[in-house]
């Protein structure tokens, strides 16, 4: 039954430096598994690229990373590009970025259950092929009962998650609050051992229900790393990110030596911040 299906936005906070196949098929496995579940019913992505303030090394300027994920998620139905967190002057813990878009998310669930009309609508085209001609009926009358917030849940790979073992990355309550009330989506390479790394870890031991594993069997190697790696060398990196993503790239000269020495020898916004704190 349609009706009981929680509803998912699935976010995907990182440099996006730049954005690769990898990013976007991420995406993809997250809404395969939630679908096969049959419980879940994902109804958007997100991609929120870090603002500069990050000052990871080589980190180019989040204008430049928005403008590639935007064109690399042009023709997407699903998946858009979020600048709010990158126009922060200062960095942003990823929690505060869940709370932003479950918050605009509350808000507009406000506003919708008043227009009722407005999901119908957006329901309409689906059920063209549905025998159940008298479904729609049903729907409008139980909607704003039944239909609760979307959950909004951290899209992450397998190394995201194994740094929250990094010391002073990532605040211990933080973590507990992204597992406890908003959830986890790691997407690891088949093999990988990140059941491992939640067994060692007392709080994600203890909010597992809420980490959804996904294994990727399609391996995809591609990291953005590699991809500047490539560029600085000269290479190619066609087929390894969108077309426009590279064509992006080749206009505006984006990576060389001089960018990959951007913030060199600086501390990393979390690792200053939470070293400081008392």
């Amino acid at each position: 039954d349609p009706d009981t299906k929680t509803e998912v936005v699935l976010l995907a906070c990182g440099s996006f430096n730049p954005i690769t196949n990898m990013h976007l098929r991420l995406f993809e496995l997250a809404k395969d598994y939630f679908h096969e579940t049959g419980k879940y019913k994902v109804i958007k992505g997100i991609i929120s690229p870090v603002g500069d303030a990050y000052k990871k090394k080589g980190l180019i300027s989040a204008n430049h990373r928005v403008a590639m994920a935007k064109l690399a998620t042009k023709n997407s139905d699903w998946v858009e590009v979020d600048d709010w967190e990158s126009c922060q002057s200062e960095w942003l813990e990823t929690v505060k970025v869940l709370r932003h878009h479950h918050q605009k998310l509350l808000s507009a669930g406000v506003s919708n259950s008043l227009q009722d009309a407005v999901p119908i609508t957006k329901l309409g085209r689906k059920r063209k092929q549905e025998p159940n001609r008298h479904e729609p009926i049903k729907k409008k009358s139980q909607s704003p009962a039944v239909k609760s917030v979307p959950q909004v849940k951290l899209l992450c790979g397998s190394d995201m998650l194994e740094s929250f073992g990094v010391p002073n990355l990532w605040k211990l309550e933080d973590i507990a609050e992204i597992v406890e009330k908003h959830g986890l989506v790691c997407i690891s390479r088949a093999g990988n051992n990140v059941q491992k790394f939640i067994y060692e870890s007392d709080i994600l031991w203890r909010h597992k229900n809420n980490i959804h594993l996904v294994e990727e069997w399609i391996t995809n190697d591609i990291s953005s790393t590699k991809i500047r790696r490539a560029l600085r060398r000269g290479q190619s990196i066609r087929y390894l990110v969108p077309d426009v993503v590279r064509a992006y790239i080749e206009q505006n000269a984006l990576y060389g030596a001089e960018s990959e020495d951007r913030n060199a020898g600086l501390l990393l916004a979390p690792l200053q911040k939470h070293a400081s704190d008392p």
